[in-house]
């Protein structure tokens, strides 16, 4: 059974579009823990397009369930999260050009840097998770970085048309599965919506998924709490198992 961590950046996004103070993602991380969100997900930009430093501080304050700080791998980011101390932080790769996170995190070239990195934080008692492709040299790279999550990318299952889909799903059950042989535990997020988030949520060994888009959509209609609820129905207990892989990943 997944967990469910909320991403609250679009929030953040309506008010910097007024740069005004409403709708304050600080007071609406609450209606998510209501509405039964297991995490608050919150992506500080280096440009802070949406997420504000201030947020930030005050969820770490604020936040009863866990506080998962996403950022790039830049010396300034590492400094915030040492000084915050967030119960997680999830490494991606960004650019400034970019509507939203367009894939996972070179591990490979980046590796050298990522090391040090990453023993900076969780020597500081922060686990780190590093959002990759569910690719094999990106999974055996972030396990020798030691990092001890990944979250895998789930953007080209959820983009693909409906006969690719399955073909997409076999990759992230194969990521999966080789990810916890590797020892690293396992999160996924990016795309995912109410019509295709039951799958991922049946793969075997994955601990926890992170949206954001969809529910904050579907939350102008029912309000926050009650989308948080649905989808933490969807995702605790997903009626759908995985449709292809799902024999190979039980069996390793």
């Amino acid at each position: 059974m997944a967990s469910l961590g909320i991403n609250l950046d679009h929030i953040a996004t309506v008010r910097q579009a007024r740069r005004t103070v409403e709708p304050d993602p600080v007071h609406l991380a609450l209606l998510a823990e209501l509405g039964g969100a297991d995490g608050i997900t919150v992506h500080l930009r280096e440009d802070r397009r949406h997420i504000q430093d201030r947020d930030v501080q005050l969820l770490r304050q604020t936040v009863r369930t866990r506080l998962n700080l996403e950022m790039a791998a830049t010396s300034e980011m590492v400094a915030i999260a040492l000084a915050i101390k967030p119960d997680m932080v999830t490494l991606v790769p960004e650019k400034r050009e970019e509507v939203t996170t367009e894939g996972g995190l070179d591990v490979v070239s980046q590796e050298t840097a990522l090391q040090g990195q990453v023993s900076q934080l969780q020597g500081a008692g922060i686990p780190v998770s590093l959002f990759v492709d569910p690719e094999r040299q990106q999974l055996q790279a972030s396990q020798r970085s030691g990092a001890r999550w990944v979250e895998l990318h789930t953007g080209s299952y959820a983009e693909a048309s409906w006969s690719q889909q399955p073909l997409e799903l076999a990759r992230l059950i194969e990521g999966t599965s080789e990810a916890r042989q590797l020892g690293l535990r396992v999160n996924a997020g990016h795309g995912l919506t109410y019509q295709n988030v039951e799958p991922i949520a049946a793969i075997p060994g994955m601990e926890e998924l992170n949206i954001g888009h969809t529910v904050m959509a579907r939350a102008m209609a029912v309000g926050l709490q009650e989308a948080v609820r649905q989808m933490k129905d969807l995702v605790s207990s997903p009626r759908h198992e995985p449709l292809f892989g799902a024999g190979l990943a039980a069996e390793s």
